[in-house]
């Protein structure tokens, strides 16, 4: 007998209980005493005339905006707690409303508000009792206090055209308190969503769900917040920095008013995972400098705007400190070296290519950076900066990336300095020059974007030890069909000898959705080592591990993008293209920065073992089913175009397959240097690192 006939049979025998059951399962005192009427309890925890937007990751870390729900013509949210027989015994019936509703554009999810439940568990449970759409990770219980949750099995019915909850309670009236029927006589749920699709009304609810009540232990219980002791120094300590006079935030966050004013803007960008300007996932992974707030930072801030953001008593350390913050472009300190970037005239409009200038090097000695920062004068313009040292300065002036040997940091809004380790650095030999890879967006205005890059070098006698690298896990093979809400992308490097892996760095375009980067080791197991639920175009940064991770040679670091190619994408500048690789901001990228140095290595024992990596890179990039051959099916993109025609003869051992080696071949015979060359890298991106010849390399 399987777990759901089980659950099935005791049904009957559980409800009476279930409504005086706590989360924890105590029994009630007295059935009578714990049945509240529907009007009590809804009115203990009222629902909201229009549901606010947010942003919750599933169980599998895909990020799920409510405003951003592609094409749903209705949506469906069922409170959920593992244990729930009621929720278990729910699995056929949902399963027989998303093959009735979902090809009429109803998408239907789950909300797991209850605080003692595991991603997990929640995931083991789920798969044993046959629920298989998406479970969302409520964890600081802000959406189901916004719903007014008060039991398992409760369905919101939402209308997307007015954000109302068309409906509220529970799916049917098969199971009410104690009795349950053979079959529904009210299919209430049902009902409602055939009203909204209809563009009705749907009846109100007038009875309460079944469900287990799930506990949150901070509704209606949260005394009044201090703005002064609570609110005012977590925003002076998380969000201050950049949300100062001068600084990269859009208002400055200089007293109490200015904060009182944009207060539900704040709670709106936090419940949407919009700010601080963190997108990994905190759950997985440990990250230094992390920039996110805990999660009693974010209840704390959103409770307190829930209470109308009262100023109370106290001082105001914001506006103490007002005049005390100060935007410096050196936020490192004065910089050892200072480089500038030759000017460039951004028209107001237009498609501006990549601007590849270059500045000369002036050191007459060798040096060993440590940090570098970029300022730029015109921050809407400048969409990134890479760079890359150059043995001889060229005498066209253009830094083109194939020329390139040691990075020198990169830039983007938010992430203006790059940090090596202590003890880790990378050579920047005397003379030559440093290249940069420009990418400019014009914004409606024409303006002259004058940057510099300030240089950090360890002291005369402080050599480090060790040597940092940079590669990219990268696909340019990526085609996103037109439309398409979800589309997965998959890409891996192999790792050739052990490595100490310190940092990523996802990025993609408007179209990128989500990113997540998982370590295979050697035995073939896999851990998912950084989680990107919803990537965010305007924000790019390095996220480095707080404790380098090891890296056993033989193992693979594979990458997946999601993209939103659908109308529904507010950035999408058009859904009806598919769309491929491409520098343009409009075009795409599948491009993941990582840093790292090789364990056998040190500043006196230089290894080029990054040639190794690039030897199949272009393999990684087309193996998408990570089966260890190319499938015809997987040949891509402008070169998999081009490859597809010949798969028999590349198919040289008739394995039904291209395996690397093979791969390597077809290329050569096709003139392949310089197109093996080129398709190994990603056209944007800096040149593979060559340490033998340049001390080292970086992102």
């Amino acid at each position: 007998m399987t777990k759901a006939h089980v659950s099935a049979l005791a049904t009957v025998a559980l409800a009476a209980l279930l409504a005086g059951c706590a989360a924890d399962g105590s029994a009630p005192n007295a059935l009578s005493a714990a049945m509240p009427t529907a009007a009590v309890e809804m009115a203990s925890a009222p629902m909201p005339a229009t549901v606010a937007n947010f942003m919750l990751a599933d169980t599998d870390y895909m990020g799920h905006e409510l405003y951003r729900e592609p094409d749903a013509k209705v949506i469906v949210l069922i409170s959920h707690m593992n244990g729930c027989p009621i929720v278990r015994n729910l699995a056929p019936a949902l399963k027989a409303l998303e093959a009735k509703y979902g090809p009429q554009g109803v998408k239907f999810m789950m909300l797991n508000s209850a605080i003692q439940d595991s991603r997990e568990a929640i995931v083991a449970e789920a798969k044993d009792y046959g629920i298989d759409i998406p479970i969302l990770m409520d964890a600081n219980q802000l959406v189901g206090e916004q719903l007014g949750v008060t039991r398992t099995a409760e369905f919101f019915v939402i209308d997307p055209k007015t954000w109302k909850v068309a409906y509220r309670g529970p799916l049917d009236d098969r199971l009410d308190y104690g009795t349950q029927k053979g079959a529904a006589e009210h299919a209430w749920a049902s009902d409602a969503i055939d009203a909204v699709l209809a563009g009705r009304q749907a009846m109100a609810a007038t009875k309460l769900s079944p469900g287990c009540l799930v506990d949150f232990p901070e509704r209606g219980k949260v005394a009044q917040i201090s703005y002064s002791k609570a609110v005012a120094p977590i925003l002076e300590k998380k969000c201050a920095s950049c949300h100062t006079a001068g600084g990269i935030g859009p208002f400055a966050m200089s007293s109490y008013e200015m904060v009182k004013g944009f207060s539900p803007m704040i709670r709106e960008t936090i419940r949407t995972d919009r700010m601080p300007p963190w997108n990994v996932d905190a759950h997985v992974g440990k990250f230094a400098d992390d920039k996110s707030l805990t999660a009693t930072e974010i209840k704390t801030i959103v409770h307190w705007v829930d209470q109308g953001a009262p100023r109370g008593d106290g001082p105001d350390v914001l506006a103490a400190n007002a005049t005390k913050r100060s935007v410096t472009p050196w936020p490192l300190g004065k910089p050892d070296l200072v480089l500038e970037i030759p000017s460039y005239k951004i028209p107001a409009s237009g498609v501006v290519d990549y601007q590849r200038p270059v500045a000369v090097n002036p050191l007459t000695e060798g040096k060993w950076v440590k940090a570098s920062t970029y300022v730029v004068s015109e921050r809407q313009a400048v969409h990134h900066l890479l760079s890359g040292y150059i043995k001889e300065a060229p005498a066209d002036g253009k830094g083109n990336e194939s020329r390139w040997g040691a990075s020198m940091g990169g830039y983007a809004v938010g992430a203006e300095s790059t940090l090596w380790p202590k003890n880790v650095g990378t050579f920047l030999p005397p003379g030559g020059a440093v290249g940069f890879q420009a990418h400019y967006t014009p914004f409606g205005k024409e303006v002259t974007n004058n940057a510099k890059i300030g240089l950090y070098f360890y002291k005369d006698g402080e050599k480090p030890d060790l040597v940092m690298h940079s590669s990219i896990v990268v696909d340019n093979t990526i085609k996103i069909p037109a439309g398409e809400a979800r589309h997965k992308e998959t890409a891996y490097i192999d790792v050739p000898k052990d490595m100490l892996l310190y940092s990523a760095f996802p990025h993609t375009h408007y179209r990128g959705y989500a990113s997540d980067l998982w370590l295979q080791t050697p035995d073939g197991a896999k851990k998912l080592i950084l989680a990107m639920p919803r990537y965010e175009f305007n924000w790019q940064r390095e996220y480095t591990f707080a404790e380098p991770l090891k890296v056993p040679a033989g193992s693979k670091l594979i990458a997946h993008y999601w993209y939103d190619n659908s109308k529904s994408n507010p950035a999408n500048p058009d859904p009806s293209k598919t769309i491929v690789w491409g520098d343009q901001s409009w075009e795409e990228m599948f491009y993941t920065a990582i840093r790292y140095r090789w364990t056998e290595e040190t500043s006196a024992k230089l290894l080029d073992y990054d040639r190794l990596i690039d030897e199949t890179r272009l393999f990684g990039m087309f193996d998408d089913n990570m089966n260890g051959m190319i499938e015809k099916a997987e040949f891509k993109g402008e070169l998999g175009d081009k490859l597809a025609p010949y798969f028999a003869q590349m198919d040289q051992n008739k394995s039904g397959g291209v395996e690397n080696a093979e791969l390597m071949a077809a290329l050569k015979m096709m003139g392949g240097g310089r197109r093996r060359e080129q398709a190994r890298q990603a056209p944007a991106a800096p040149a593979p690192n060559s340490p033998a010849k340049s001390g080292g390399g970086g992102r």
